[in-house]
Order: C-alpha cells, then structure tokens, then sequence
C-alpha cells in the first residue's frame, strides 16, 4: 500500500519534469530557427576562383564603360560601372539584391543605357569587387546606397535621377526615395514590405511559429548586429514618394516575398503608381517573361518620370 502511494505522487513529478522538458527543448528549437534566421541574414558566402570571372558591360556591347569606385560615410569602398551618355542629364541607379552582385544588372541596365540614360551599378558592400565590412538586409546597404547618390550628384551636378532595385535593392529603392526628394522615379521590382514581413514569410515556408521566430531573430539581430527590424520598414515611407512616379513589380507565384506585400506597397502608396503583376512567375522573374518587353516598359518609365 505505501509503494502504491509512493508511486502515485511520484507519477505527476515525473509528468512535470517531462513537460518541463519538453518546453526547454521546443525554446532550444525556436532559439536556434532565430540564430539561424539572423545568422543566414548577415554571413557572407565563401569566396571562390569563380568570383573573378565575370560578365561585364563588354559582354552587352556598352561602349566605353568605366570601372569606378566611392566611399560609403563609414569608409567602406564600393566598386561600381559608370555607363554612359555624356550628352544625357539623367541617370538610373541601380540596386541590386541581397546576395547579387553588380552584374546581376547588366541585362536591365544595358538597356536603360541603350535608351539615352546614364547608369550607375554597383557592388554592395561585401559583395563582389566592394570591400568587406558587415552587411545586413539593408539597413547598412542604405548608406551604400546614399554613397551612390552622392557620387551621381558629384558626376552630373544637374542629374536628372531615378533608381530601379530588385528584392532588397527595390526595398532600399523606395526607402532612398522616401529621404531624397531630387529622385524622380523609382522602379521597385519585388520590394518587401519590412524586414518582420519576410521574415515572418520564410518561417512559415518552414512550418514554424512565425510571430515567435521572427521575434527571437529581431531580438537577435538588434544584439548581435546593431540594428532593429523596425528600422527598415519601405511600407512606412512609400506614401512619402508622391507625387512622383511609383512603378512596383511582382511574380505572383513569389515565395521569397509574397506578391501580398506589393498590393499592400501599392495600397500605400500615393498616385502617380502602377503595378505590374506576373502570373505564375517566381521572385524577381519578371524580366525573364520578357526581356524586350520589360526594358521597353522601364525605360518608357523613365523617360516619361524623368521629363519633367
């Protein structure tokens, strides 16, 4: 009778202990998501022989393109191509992804020289020719991006300008916008909405609780690499681009960024905007649909943005 008693007391002890343990290994498992998560954010890729073969400019037939480089305010160099067209005031900056490179542009910004603009693309920093210093999604891209403002207003004091980007760089495209008035034009190809939003997305990819992960990794973040998810937030400032033009664009099949970011960017956005939606094509596709098409569409933009 007493072993039985003893057992019987025993038994919610050990229940106790079980669901304890439970509960310190599913933290164990979301902290680790969180590490990840943040850690995949901010890790640059192993370098390889491959870094250095390239294509170039030369390879789209752009006559006489300069290699040309400029300093962010924090010191970090940035290496770049000047397309040019010494008899045109307006120059499209171009913004490249988180994990691309410069050349990643050369299809896109051939085009736009082809069209009478002069174009600047460039490496962010840790990537491709540029220096290496900590980089993140976009929040201390936004002082590369800055860097090259500044160096357009240097180049052409009269620049008539206006920016396409692509993911990360179509985020920094409408963030940049938001603070610089003399950009006339923006081109967001698959912008998020904020830093929280895709996040939050990639997490649910993985059948993980997304509101506690993407709270861990901003926590994570601000600790480990200075910078809060609230600081990058494009569907906070996009109103602030009108009147100037707004054209956003979005594969619907795009499980990186969800196209329900771009309605909400467009609902949010004041007029003049458009948005250009592509069925059944996956993140940043769009100009792959197309080529012509796209770069005819674009420049037009531009042309018509820039005009005035």
């Amino acid at each position: 009778m007493l072993h039985t008693i003893r057992r019987g007391r025993r038994a919610p002890r050990i229940a106790g202990t079980f669901a304890a343990g439970m509960a310190l290994g599913a933290a164990g498992i979301l902290a680790g998501a969180a590490a990840y998560v943040s850690a995949m954010m901010h890790a640059r890729l192993p370098e390889s022989f491959y870094e250095s073969y390239t294509f170039t400019p030369y390879e789209t037939q752009v006559e006489d393109f300069e290699a040309v480089s400029f300093r962010a305010a924090d010191g970090v160099r940035l290496a770049g191509w000047w397309l040019a067209r010494p008899a045109s005031q307006r120059v499209i900056i171009g913004f490249a992804g988180h994990r691309s490179r410069k050349d990643s542009l050369l299809g896109i910004g051939s085009a736009l020289w082809r069209a009478g603009n002069n174009v600047l693309m460039f490496d962010w920093r840790s990537r491709g020719q540029s220096d290496v210093a900590q980089h993140s999604l976009a929040f201390y891209e936004l002082r590369d991006a800055e860097a090259a403002l500044a160096y357009v207003h240097g180049r052409v004091p009269e620049a008539q300008i206006g920016v396409i980007g692509y993911s990360m760089g179509a985020s920094i495209a409408i963030l940049m916008a938001a603070r610089h008035p003399e950009i006339r034009a923006v081109v967001a190809d698959s912008p998020f909405t904020g830093i929280a939003e895709v996040v939050a997305a990639g997490v649910m990819r993985h059948r993980m609780p997304a509101r506690l992960v993407t709270g861990l990794t901003d926590a994570l973040t601000g600790w480990r690499y200075g910078y809060r998810f609230r600081d990058v937030r494009p569907i906070d400032v996009v109103a602030a681009l009108a009147p100037r033009p707004l054209l956003l664009i979005h594969g619907e099949a795009d499980t990186v960024i969800p196209v329900s970011q771009a309605h909400l960017l467009y609902q949010a956005a004041g007029e003049p905007k458009q948005l250009w939606l592509f069925p059944g094509i996956a993140h940043c596709g769009g100009y792959f649909v197309d080529r012509p098409a796209y770069a005819e569409r674009v420049s037009a933009f531009f042309q018509q943005g820039l005009q005035f």
